[in-house]
């Protein structure tokens, strides 16, 4: 896998459903100046996939609160991810995701974000956590049957966007609110004194 934090993020013009409707304008570059999670998964009409997309909608307003669109891609067309869109939650469909679904059906986004499953034609579940400025933050990849952690996406976007606020750094497991240090040898005595 290629490592693309500190590097400006792959931009890329699509199809997407979004809002129950079918746009083929949509841009990722659009959203510069905003904070960007956007994650890719395998396949509609799947099994783990479904409770990331829902999970990451029941998030929304959190992402949305500290500025952020989340953004969801898989190489599936712009026409199946409408179908998935229109079916029941109970029959494992998506309804009621109120964020983009990109459509990567010629699989160059899955390329340039280097999720693309080599022989198999889906991608990883690759996450990626851009800034304000167009740069990847934060990323994570994982094998196809293990699902994300959409708490860990909002406490990477906490930690981001503290340490641009107040210039400390975050430690492990750190959450809002808790302890954070200087980035120095002293301030790292005074985080364990």
């Amino acid at each position: 896998m290629g490592v693309l934090v500190g590097k400006e993020a792959p931009d890329f013009s699509a199809s997407v459903v979004y809002k129950n409707e079918i746009k083929d304008d949509f841009k990722l570059s659009d959203f510069k100046g905003k904070y960007i999670v956007l994650f890719f998964y395998p396949l509609d009409f799947t099994f783990v996939c479904p409770t990331e997309l829902h999970a990451f909608n029941e998030k929304l307003d959190e992402f949305k609160e500290r500025g952020v669109e989340v953004i969801a891609a898989s190489v599936d067309s712009k026409y199946s991810h409408f179908a998935w869109l229109n079916t029941p939650v109970n029959k494992g469909g998506i309804q009621g995701v109120a964020y983009p679904i990109v459509s990567d059906i010629n699989k160059t986004i899955s390329q340039d974000y280097d999720v693309l499953v080599e022989g198999e034609g889906k991608a990883y579940r690759g996450l990626f956590l851009i800034d304000e400025k167009f740069i990847v933050r934060h990323q994570v990849i994982n094998d196809l049957p293990l699902g994300r952690s959409v708490d860990e996406a909002l406490r990477m976007v906490d930690a981001l966007q503290y340490h641009e606020v107040h210039g400390e750094v975050c430690p492990a497991n750190w959450h809002k609110g808790e302890k954070t240090m200087k980035e120095s040898q002293a301030g790292l005595e005074e985080y364990f004194g």
